[in-house]
């Protein structure tokens, strides 16, 4: 296929919300130096990294779509609450709260929520999400949202439901093929397996040694004050 006449992918759209905190203990950190630091304003070069090096695998091409004129206001934007993971020192992952409804509705959004590759299948992604719905909570939302999609990673909708959210929604989208654009390189994905990848898919669970954190080196910063 080409730019002129690319594959066309039937992309499931599901639509979660959830209504009330979840019913569990605080997120646990897994072991070793770890860090959540939210970004106030990132910069372009650092939130194309973040989004595209966490995205690529599953196709998220909606921003890699944007200019920087159309991204930078949506970054500089106070609704937008970017929190970065970090392990001993390097950028693992990200989540993304959209607040831009908070005032009005009382509505917050997970809008992004990953892991870079290398950290796929350790713990870190349970972690991120239970964390970022709790930050989320703090913020005294009326509900808290969040969609994904079958390009996204095989267990995503499984991990947001186990994580308490619950589908009230679905729609089917037919979309141009991002790498047919030019937008995502020629990458292996799921979707020309039938959703799977032989071999490939990270456990969406953490390691049994990561379930207690009494002696990990652990750091976490959240700044609470300035996410509000």
């Amino acid at each position: 296929m080409s730019k002129s006449n690319p594959r066309k992918l039937d992309v499931v759209v599901s639509f979660l919300e959830m209504q009330t905190p979840p019913d569990r203990p605080a997120a646990i950190i897994p072991p070793g130096k770890v860090a959540i630091v939210r970004a106030e304003t990132p910069t372009l070069s650092f939130y194309r990294y973040l989004y595209n090096t966490v995205g690529e695998p599953w196709m998220w091409w909606e921003r890699r779509m944007m200019t920087d004129e159309d991204l930078a206001p949506i970054l500089e934007a106070p609704e937008t609450h970017v929190y970065v993971l970090y392990v001993a020192g390097v950028p693992a992952g990200f989540a993304e709260l959209d607040l831009s409804k908070h005032a009005q509705s009382g509505e917050i959004d997970l809008h992004y929520m990953g892991l870079i590759p290398d950290f796929i299948g350790k713990g870190y992604g349970k972690y991120l999400l239970n964390w970022a719905v709790d930050t989320a909570w703090s913020l005294k939302p009326s509900r808290l949202t969040v969609n994904t999609c079958t390009l996204d990673h095989p267990s995503a909708l499984g991990a947001y439901q186990k994580a308490g959210f619950v589908v009230y929604d679905q729609r089917t989208d037919i979309v141009d093929d991002p790498r047919d654009v030019g937008l995502i390189p020629p990458i292996d994905h799921p979707i020309d397996h039938g959703g799977h990848l032989d071999g490939d898919a990270p456990s969406s669970e953490s390691d049994p040694e990561n379930a207690d954190n009494a002696d990990s080196d652990t750091l976490v910063v959240d700044f609470p004050e300035r996410a509000r």
